[in-house]
């Protein structure tokens, strides 16, 4: 059989393009398959925290406000009683900063980084399925079609890296399904022009209330974001979690509207300022699709459910996956076939599970319990009013603290983390 390259990566998002990079830069024979074209537009909230910009200095990306990065110096946390302003933590392991950019910016960057690092791109190529060995069942390459004509193709390698996103076809081709007790989420978000598109704080809406009768605010269920994009636009979105019991039922377009149109008309949130349409997506979360490695296929970002449940960011852990997934790879692939390559793949999901698996296992706890509309309303009502519970709540909650040393704070948080069984 021909080998078509070493390594096969399925997607070009965050996932595919920053393990891609990292691969070719190692000196990895690297084929990459897009089955869009860049630039594309891909909906997200367009916003990184800290965890995330490390990611993009860690790829050697420059991050400054030249290069076109919006950065941001914290959360602003809006309820219906209280607002407060938390600065970005300072911290060993991340910066104290965090970026917007819109991902169809984003996405072409990184792809032409890793298409700059050597590995060789191929778009408008959707992957259908894995091809396996008939013996063994082992992976050992994929199929899709090609082109406007839909040609089908045929690739070879002896590693497959599946960052193909939510639709994580390839996984579900071999029988690695979904997770149904691990949260889902779905998000939906517009674009703004908005005279807040230049506010240094993103901001996440806590309490989201339909205040069309004055005399009977509704509490919708859900939470709200707001990124600004410094370019007279805002990143305006909301996100469910599967843990409520709307989560199949509601008109997600229709909650957002509801919700905006409730905000002070200043900001500029209303129809006549929204450019392009309300864009949708799931958020597959808390590793709700395991094993993250099997026979020759590794999973990484979104394909491997790594949204974080806390914050519903995917970006930061997808780079952090690929990042693993990179090391891994390279050493197994320094290897002879055979069980000695295997020992080394195996150390991939062990590896996850050590930097994400009980933080996700917090994660999915904190979820099913804000799932509850009185849970919700009571943490967002009194917990937020505890001053010493802030930090705690923000770092937790963003995963922005140092896992290793720092404070009392990033302590329990690590303890925490290490205490409860891997997700």
């Amino acid at each position: 059989m021909t080998q078509d390259a070493q390594v096969i990566v399925v997607g070009a998002g965050p996932a595919g393009s920053t393990v891609a990079t990292y691969l070719a830069r190692a000196g990895v024979d690297v084929l990459v398959l897009e089955k869009t074209e860049f630039p594309r537009e891909k909906v997200c909230g367009d916003g990184l925290t800290p965890r995330g910009v490390k990611q993009l200095i860690d790829l050697g990306i420059d991050t400054s406000q030249e290069a076109g990065w919006v950065h941001s110096r914290g959360l602003r946390i809006l309820t219906a009683e209280l607002t407060l302003e938390l600065d970005w933590p300072e911290l060993t392991s991340y910066p104290p900063y965090g970026v917007s950019r819109t991902r169809q910016d984003f996405d072409d960057l990184l792809a032409k980084t890793a298409v700059k690092a050597g590995a060789r791109l191929l778009e408008r190529t959707t992957v259908t399925g894995a091809i396996t060995d008939e013996r063994t069942g082992r992976v050992i390459g994929v199929e899709g079609k090609q082109g406007p004509e839909k040609t089908p193709v045929r690739y070879h390698a002896p590693l497959v890296l599946a960052c193909d996103g939510v639709s994580a076809r390839l996984a579900r081709s071999i029988g690695i399904e979904t997770d149904e007790k691990r949260p889902m989420g779905v998000a939906v978000r517009r674009y703004y022009k908005s005279p807040r598109h230049d506010d240094p704080f993103i901001e996440g809406h806590l309490e989201l209330w339909d205040r069309k009768d004055p005399r009977n605010p509704q509490l919708l269920p859900g939470y709200g974001w707001a990124f600004p994009l410094g370019d007279g636009t805002v990143n305006v979105g909301l996100g469910m979690l599967s843990t409520s019991k709307s989560f199949r039922n509601m008109d997600y377009r229709a909650l957002m509207r509801q919700w905006l149109d409730s905000t002070p008309e200043e900001w500029g949130y209303r129809e006549e300022n929204a450019i392009g349409r309300i864009g949708g997506a799931g958020l597959p979360m808390g590793f709700n699709r395991t094993p993250h490695y099997r026979d020759g296929l590794l999973l990484l970002g979104d394909a491997g459910g790594m949204v974080s449940p806390f914050n519903g960011e995917g970006i930061s852990a997808a780079m952090e996956s690929a990042q693993l997934a990179a090391q891994f790879v390279v050493h197994a692939l320094a290897r002879p076939e055979g069980s000695s390559r295997e020992r080394a793949l195996r150390g991939y999901p062990l590896a996850l599970k050590e930097l994400m698996g009980g933080y996700y296992r917090l994660g999915n706890v904190f979820a099913k319990a804000i799932g509850n509309p009185k849970v919700m309303r009571a943490a967002t009502k009194y917990g937020l009013r505890i001053n010493p519970l802030i930090p705690l709540i923000y770092k937790g909650l963003s995963g922005c603290y140092d896992a290793k040393g720092g404070d009392a704070v990033d302590r329990m948080i690590s303890l925490a983390a290490r205490l409860m069984p891997s997700a």
